[in-house]
């Protein structure tokens, strides 16, 4: 399996809020909690594979919950056992003939963990190290006594565990299967009893588990806020002219050429082109005004640190990239053969789903200075989506 593998755990009950059906099936502003939690692991890039652990009474339910998503990384579900160590395990036992080599394990009931999140655990799981989404604990913390404040606890230290949970997939599956029947808080207190380590990896606010109905009423008012989002779009435009060379760099792809394109950068027009609509987008100028020219550390930079940083920016306004859409302006050479591989690097360098990133060309009629092939150029517009009220 190329990618990381992720399990889904849904295969609880789940009936502690008195509704009629697990909480994983419950509406949440026309789509299912669990439809939600699967399509932001997809939207993943880094993500390989899907597998969602059920409980078999529940397989209608899970079918209807599902039936909109048609990934062919879906994996078929699998039954859990009766307690949630022994549905991971079960899951793994799954995985095993696919050979994945990293894996996250992820509630079905946190629907908000966003793609990005599930790519920063999967980059952090490192030389037999694995990893996992928290948050570091800010308010203070009381030891109760019949009802009472009792003792302050520090906090110094503490964290709140959540879901995505990553690890190298063999050694967990080895933990797991040396502690069957073990409880457990949660994989990653399985996976340091077999003597491993793991790192924290910041989570996010929204990345809370739905489990009262409470916590319902708060996931209705975050999906209600989808439908008020704040649309914003932004093009931007980029031109460089050839020189001595023996290859061009376009959208993070080189592509061999008789010339190669003269810049500060590396003169990538299509990224180029691509951060700057982002920050138009977001109003914040253009590239020149975060990485100026006259700075020499941005010689011969690669340019996909101008889109990350761009795409960061996004991040940062609690925001998302709905889509790209790039024309590159070129004679030669021909862009057709490279495009699948040059959605796939800017969605890398974005933490976005290729899908979300359209890459064509046109020629120029022999009109002008690149359709004498002097150089190329390239348009490019991003629709980017914030939270909030316009």
């Amino acid at each position: 399996m190329q990618g990381a593998a992720v399990i889904i755990v849904a295969a609880g009950k789940g009936l502690r809020m008195g509704t009629p059906v697990p909480k994983q099936y419950l509406d949440l502003r026309g789509r299912s909690v669990l439809a939600r939690t699967v399509s932001s692991a997809l939207d993943c890039p880094d993500v390989g594979g899907v597998l969602v652990a059920i409980h078999p009474d529940w397989r209608a339910h899970y079918d209807k919950a599902l039936e909109g998503i048609a990934d062919s990384r879906l994996l078929e579900p699998v039954a859990g056992g009766a307690e949630r160590s022994d549905t991971v395990r079960l899951a793994l036992e799954a995985l095993e003939p696919l050979g994945p080599e990293t894996v996250l394990i992820h509630d079905a009931a946190r629907p908000f963990a966003s793609p990005a999140l599930h790519r920063a655990v999967i980059g952090a799981i490192r030389d037999g190290r694995g990893a996992i989404a928290a948050e570091p604990v800010v308010d203070a913390l009381w030891r109760e006594a019949e009802g009472d404040c009792d003792a302050p606890v520090p906090r110094a230290g503490l964290w709140r565990a959540q879901t995505p949970q990553g690890f190298p997939f063999e050694a967990i599956l080895a933990a797991h299967r040396a502690q069957a029947g073990q409880k457990a808080l949660d994989d990653a207190e399985v996976y340091r009893r077999a003597g491993h380590a793991v790192e924290l990896v910041t989570g996010e606010p929204d990345n809370f588990k739905i489990t009262t109905a409470a916590d319902m009423a708060r996931a209705e008012r975050i999906a209600a806020g989808e439908g008020r989002m704040n649309i914003r779009m932004g093009h931007g435009f980029d031109v460089h002219r050839f020189e001595d060379g023996d290859h061009v760099t376009l959208c993070g792809v080189q592509i061999p050429h008789n010339r190669s394109l003269s810049g500060h950068s590396d003169a990538d027009v299509g990224l180029h082109a691509l951060a700057d609509a982002i920050y138009g987008a977001l109003a914040e100028g253009d590239i020149g005004r975060h990485f100026p020219p006259s700075d020499p550390q941005w010689k011969g930079a690669d340019s996909s640190i101008f889109l990350a940083h761009a795409g960061r920016l996004v991040a940062e306004r609690g925001g998302r990239i709905s889509n790209l859409d790039v024309t590159i302006l070129a004679e030669r050479p021909k862009i057709g053969p490279h495009a699948a591989a040059m959605s796939a690097r800017v969605a890398e360098i974005l933490g976005i789903g290729a899908d979300r990133v359209s890459i064509k060309a046109t020629t120029m009629e022999r009109m002008g200075f690149i359709g004498r092939e002097e150089g190329l150029g390239c348009i490019a517009t991003a629709t980017v989506i914030l939270g909030g009220a316009a």
